[in-house]
């Protein structure tokens, strides 16, 4: 899906053979070799990665929304979250898209005090073993770190994870470091287990 999905992108982003690129999906398209010798990649800044995203504040108990937030609320610290635990984020992306997760929320987790991301990844049934290995070996084994759920009705794995489990966690980023890191480790999940299949 992973490979599909990069050669589609590159072959709408070529423009007089040259490509933009993340260093997620540079260092991917150059693994793979998935572009022409004579196409030169320029790598961009992760912190354009999520300008066109769209984001809304709700509130936890009812998912009644707060309000529609563009990308300067990304500024914000992480701490946000703690300090307004009734709310969470509802966060998409197109780069979120070209991955496989779909619905992507954020929010501090009202038992253990953790910041965890929610969403669902477009992966078959058959693929939960190879998940289950990859979340226990990558994430700290912390309480809370991980939960995994195959979703008959949608065809998704509904996956929870702690953020705070991840190598490169820290406590004083932003929300745009933490979208990063996030989708840095989502990345590397998906093309991990694909890579095994």
């Amino acid at each position: 899906m992973l490979k599909k999905q990069m050669e589609s992108y590159i072959s709408k982003s070529v423009i007089e053979k040259k490509v933009e690129l993340f260093k997620e999906e540079k260092d991917y398209v150059e693994k793979y070799k998935l572009i022409a010798d004579d196409i030169i990649i320029v790598e961009k800044e992760n912190a354009f990665r999520f300008t066109d995203a769209y984001m809304e504040r709700s509130n936890k108990e009812s998912e009644e929304l707060i309000s529609e937030e563009n990308s300067s609320f990304l500024s914000q610290p992480i701490e946000y979250l703690k300090k307004n635990k009734d709310e969470f984020l509802y966060f998409e992306s197109h780069w979120f898209e070209l991955i496989g997760v779909e619905a992507l929320s954020f929010e501090v987790d009202d038992v253990f005090g953790t910041y965890n991301a929610m969403f669902g990844l477009k992966f078959q049934k058959k693929m939960g073993e190879a998940l289950k290995t990859y979340l226990s070996k990558e994430l700290q084994e912390g309480i809370g770190s991980f939960s995994l759920m195959f979703n008959q009705g949608d065809g998704l794995w509904d996956v929870n994870f702690a953020l705070d489990n991840i190598k490169g966690f820290r406590e004083d980023m932003s929300l745009e470091e933490a979208f990063n890191l996030i989708y840095h480790f989502l990345f590397i999940l998906v093309q991990t287990i694909e890579e095994g299949m």
